[in-house]
């Protein structure tokens, strides 16, 4: 995709995907700019729902999804460009990403997304407790922001330990995770 800035250099050897994702059929591995075409898409399936209600043209929807998909990325690599960019991948296909940024005190959980065929078959669930385990050791607690309306994701966190933090009034939530003291 012209246009669109490089995603950064990742450092080091392929990332680690954990045993329980791997079960499931699924590895990680470094986006790369090849992956735009396909996170494209992937942010249009995220958005599917919510644009259904949209009385415009198909056309006119892809366009503002497409153009939605440029700006959050754009906004991603200038605001969180030393987090890890990570493509999830089954069967050899992109399925989903999932972007978290290590830092002092607790990581940032930056987006974690899968195409609806793939949601709900515990992938989202074994990486952010495995990124939960990760940060535990290392003495850092976790966060992230969730769509308000996203009350599955929502559910799916409150499970794994986050609380709500911050509530502006806006369209996303904020949400925290301490590691259990040992």
């Amino acid at each position: 995709m012209s246009g669109l800035p490089s995603f950064p250099p990742q450092p080091g050897p392929a990332p680690v995907t954990p045993a329980v994702v791997q079960a499931l059929g699924f590895r990680l591995r470094h986006a790369t700019d090849e992956d735009l075409p396909r996170l494209r898409d992937l942010y249009a399936d995220t958005r599917a729902e919510e644009v259904a209600a949209v009385p415009w043209p198909a056309m006119a929807k892809r366009s503002f999804l497409d153009q939605q998909f440029e700006l959050q990325h754009r906004h991603y690599l200038a605001h969180y460009a030393d987090a890890a960019f990570l493509a999830i991948e089954e069967g050899g296909r992109l399925q989903g990403r999932y972007y978290l940024q290590r830092r002092p005190g607790a990581d940032l959980i930056v987006d974690i997304s899968l195409v609806a065929a793939c949601r709900g078959r515990g992938v989202g669930r074994a990486l952010i407790e495995a990124s939960q385990r990760e940060a535990a050791a290392a003495g850092r607690g976790m966060t992230l922001q969730v769509v308000r309306t996203n009350l599955a994701a929502r559910r799916l966190y409150e499970r794994l330990g986050f609380r709500l933090a911050a509530d502006d009034g806006g369209t996303h939530l904020r949400m925290d995770w301490a590691a259990p003291r040992a």
